[in-house]
């Protein structure tokens, strides 16, 4: 039987050209303050400063103009519509680049979803679909939109075209400030730690229940393509608390004055990390992709959880 269908480093390379000049170049920025806490050179990603306010943009974008190109080549018209589920940041990423296509936009969305991102979708143009919050009632009702509108499903995180997207992330990064034979660190909020509880069983394992995670992005578990990338290049998948998670957040926020979301938080918080300190001291450089900016002010009253104050 075929496995699922892999990437490749020239589907990233087309993707980086497809996208030239259509997203943001974003920058490397430093931190002295938080260098010191973590004992290493720390480079951020600043992906917050990117179209829409997050990553999310490379990887829609790069899917939809590769329908476009798809069906310009096949001599049809643009796509009826495309489909996408999504908590916040791919559906606005998707909307806004349907948007930019003249293709309608159908976004389910769990009806958990931070506000601030349900309106920015809607100001994208798109039509907001309701759901459940589970990957289940996510993925049907995104099934049935498609077969009602004859649209075309854009997955959010399986697609190998957003995969690709996503992806120019990384050479962006190679061509900043790091070298070829880098180590890689993935992170995740311990309450929705299905990637470390895939690597350690060397199989997929999905969340059983919807997690409870400030971090709203990374809800949603990784599927059949994402996997085997995960399984062969990923060093290590480092898990953090949710005040692990919080602390980190607000202390980007305070030190470095950059308004990222909780989710972005995650791999701030995994460097600072008691764990991640027992990484040899070679590995002294460490880019970490601060992935969105969307934040949900009205959630704030978290803030008033928080022990003390961020050292």
């Amino acid at each position: 039987m075929a496995g699922p269908p892999r990437l490749a480093l020239a589907d990233v390379r087309a993707a980086e050209g497809r996208l030239r000049g259509r997203v943001h170049r974003t920058p490397l920025l430093t931190s002295g303050g938080l260098d010191r806490l973590a004992g290493r050179r720390l480079l951020f990603k600043c992906e917050l400063f990117q179209r829409t306010g997050s990553f999310k943009i490379r990887g829609a974008l790069n899917a939809v103009r590769n329908l476009v190109e798809e069906s310009q080549c096949a001599g049809g018209g643009l796509p009826r519509a495309v489909v996408t589920h999504s908590s916040g940041n791919h559906g606005q990423a998707l909307a806004c680049a349907a948007q930019g296509e003249g293709i309608p936009a159908y976004v389910v969305v769990p009806r958990t979803a931070p506000r601030c991102k349900q309106a920015a979708i809607r100001t994208y143009g798109a039509m907001l679909v309701p759901c459940e919050p589970s990957d289940q009632s996510r993925a049907e009702t995104a099934a049935r939109i498609v077969q009602e509108t004859g649209g075309v499903m854009v997955h959010p995180n399986q697609d190998l075209a957003v995969m690709a997207g996503q992806g120019t992330i990384a050479l962006e990064v190679l061509e900043q400030a790091l070298r070829p034979d880098v180590k890689v660190f993935a992170a995740e909020p311990r309450n929705a730690d299905d990637c470390y509880q895939s690597k350690v069983r060397g199989e997929l394992t999905p969340n059983l229940h919807p997690p409870d995670t400030i971090a709203d992005a990374v809800k949603t578990s990784i599927g059949p393509n994402t996997w085997p990338i995960i399984r062969d290049l990923v060093d290590e998948v480092l898990t953090v608390s949710e005040e692990e998670i919080k602390r980190a957040t607000q202390l980007v926020w305070e030190r470095m004055k950059l308004l990222i979301e909780p989710t972005a938080g995650v791999g701030v918080a995994a460097v600072l990390s008691e764990q991640f300190q027992a990484v040899p001291r070679d590995v002294e450089n460490v880019c970490i992709v601060l992935c969105g900016g969307n934040v949900d002010l009205s959630s704030l009253t978290w803030l008033t959880d928080l022990p003390g104050k961020a050292e």
